[in-house]
């Protein structure tokens, strides 16, 4: 089969490192993002001959972050490379993150030669592909150079069929620096169109219609398996035609495109209908949104587990019921899925939806916060959170890409972020609840969109994981506002203390950080502006000026670590039953022996 015609670089011979770059580019990949090793000099310099733009920072778990966030915003794959050993054991957590979040990705890494394997060589103690295997889709050592396009897209469609997620290729040194025998190169699929996804049974949309059809209370959940911008537009045509309130998770929250039937709130909130006593739905629509902790877990609180039917859509068939019963699965595409509802249904098909209902629910997002009343200053002399981060909010370009890190932090601005009218809010964290991710995706968002500011919003313990990553936005001289909501603590961490054992117990351990620390002394000592914003007053100039300035800028935001965040409280789930065992951040347990 025929290949792509390839590209000798001048003064020396074609290599596998120059066969991999080629095979990349004719797949459409343009950027790369990594590490230096020298291990993978061939393949960068074929990077380099055939145009996929290098990205370098400075540490390679955020090089594979970077790539996450590059595929999530662009919905493309996102591609990292990490040296032998040293750099693949740095890059772990981001694969890790990826896996647990299912993003389409492709680390690229490279090792001692075949000849030295278990010979003690340099950077070659860990057997990388075996190592890699628990946490990817696919993990693989390539052997011979030529083996290069056959594997790359082989590749890159096992990271993005079904349920995406991560995928490994461990290249030897001697195949990277090799020279390539042309007759003998593996072309594989690299020259296929790419795969269709899985689209929906005809069965499975007439008992889709049916169930909207006798709903009067329906209501939509999206998640990351509906972000495509056709999906989105398909979502839209569905909700608005038939009256659907629609809610993002707090994972994953896009603005784009907006429309009249999407709450401005995320799914969180349908947890206070019976607070203000509204009638919670009668149907919930998942459309590649995931249970467990970001839909409020096995509690009910979100999703009800009674009067209520489930339908769930995602391409993976795994997650269908996993943790909640379901009155209907559908393995499908989310896109597929919409596309073909919107041809059974239209607005003569759903009359049952109570209107007025839905608009009492997608009016509960103006509803007034408990803390607007509160003093903006609290005793302690510090800002109180809430009213910083509204201020925070409030200053951000409209159309920014906002990034939230951190645990309180992230959830305090979580709550207000769509004042600002974002493209879109992600939660780095993800379902591992790792920090310091929003440093990575703050770069791989600004590289893939440049035209739009994107705001890195940090607590102070996730800013102490990767802050040296201001001089790689300083280096590209890239559009990224970092804020650190700086409370001197790990918030969440000693706000559960004090919710566990009580604000008596003198103990807190390993929960404080050093009020000392000058995170703007720092940026600036990495070429960003920054200044250390503890007024109220200040805040929103503050933002709205280094976001109207080109390059990379850091605001030390003071505020207090108190009051405690809801979500806190709601994570750690203190009762007063006393058959039941507090398990702070998971769903209590009940206890060996019941208490009299």
């Amino acid at each position: 089969m025929a290949g792509f015609p390839l590209h000798h670089p001048k003064g020396r011979e074609l290599t596998g490192g120059d066969l991999l770059a080629q095979s990349l580019k004719h797949l459409g990949v343009e950027v790369a993002f990594g590490l230096h090793g020298g291990h993978l000099d061939a393949f960068l310099m074929g990077c380099e001959d055939i145009g996929i733009r290098l990205v370098d920072t400075r540490h390679e778990t955020v090089a594979v972050q970077a790539a996450e966030g590059y595929c999530r915003i662009s919905t493309k794959p996102g591609v990292c490379f990490v040296t032998a050993n040293s750099g693949f054991s740095n890059g772990l957590p981001g694969l890790a993150t990826a896996y647990g979040d299912r993003s389409p990705i492709l680390c690229i890494t490279s090792s001692p030669p075949i000849r030295d394997t278990e010979n003690n060589s340099l950077q070659g103690s860990i057997d990388q592909v075996v190592a890699a295997r628990p946490i990817t889709k696919f993990a693989h050592r390539v052997v011979s150079p030529e083996e290069c396009p056959r594997i790359v897209s082989h590749a890159l469609r096992v990271a993005q069929a079904g349920p995406p997620g991560p995928v490994l290729l461990d290249f030897p040194i001697d195949v990277l620096f090799s020279p390539i025998q042309p007759k003998l190169i593996a072309w594989g699929s690299v020259t296929s169109p790419p795969s269709f996804p899985p689209g929906p049974h005809v069965a499975a949309i007439d008992a889709a219609a049916r169930l909207l059809g006798a709903a009067k209370r329906p209501v939509i959940i999206t998640g990351t398996g509906a972000r495509s911008p056709q999906a989105r537009q398909q979502l839209f045509k569905l909700a608005e035609g038939c009256g659907i309130p629609v809610f993002n998770t707090s994972k994953y929250t896009s603005f784009s495109p907006s429309s009249p039937m999407l709450s401005t709130r995320t799914a969180g909130m349908l947890a206070i209908l019976s607070l203000v006593k509204l009638p919670r739905p009668d149907l919930v629509v998942l459309l590649g949104a995931r249970t467990g902790m970001f839909l409020g877990g096995r509690s009910g609180a979100i999703i009800p587990g009674q009067d209520c039917k489930l339908i769930q859509v995602d391409c993976d068939g795994s997650e269908i019921g996993r943790s909640l019963p379901i009155d209907l699965g559908i393995v499908s595409d989310v896109e597929a899925f919409l596309s073909a509802v919107n041809e059974r249904l239209n607005s003569r098909h759903i009359k049952n939806i109570d209107k007025s209902w839905v608009q009492s629910v997608l009016g509960l997002a103006a509803m007034e916060s408990p803390y607007e009343k509160e003093p903006e200053v609290t005793s302690s002399g510090r800002l109180h959170p809430y009213h910083a981060v509204k201020s925070l909010v409030s200053g951000i370009e409209p159309g920014s890409i906002v990034i939230l890190d951190g645990g309180e932090a992230s959830a305090w601005v979580g709550d207000l972020a769509s004042r600002c009218q974002p493209h879109t809010v992600m939660t780095a964290t993800g379902y591992l609840g790792f920090l310091g991710n929003g440093f990575g995706y703050s770069l791989g968002c600004a590289v893939a969109v440049p035209d739009r500011k994107v705001v890195n919003i940090q607590g102070d313990g996730s800013a102490g994981f990767h802050l040296m990553e201001l001089d790689t936005y300083k280096r590209f001289n890239l559009n990224i506002v970092t804020v650190v909501v700086n409370n001197s603590s790990w918030g969440m961490s000693s706000n559960g203390q004090d919710l566990v054992y009580g604000t008596d117990h003198p103990a807190r351990p390993i929960s404080a950080l050093s009020s000392a620390t000058e995170y703007d002394v720092v940026a600036k000592g990495l070429q960003n502006t920054a200044t250390r914003v503890s007024r109220i007053a200040e805040i929103r100039n503050t933002v709205a000026r280094f976001q109207a300035q080109p390059g990379p800028s850091c605001i030390n935001l003071i505020v207090d670590r108190k009051p405690v965040h809801p979500i806190t409280t709601a994570m750690v789930g203190l009762t007063d039953n006393p058959n039941l065992v507090v398990v702070p951040y998971y769903d209590n347990i009940p206890r060996a022996f019941y208490k009299l």
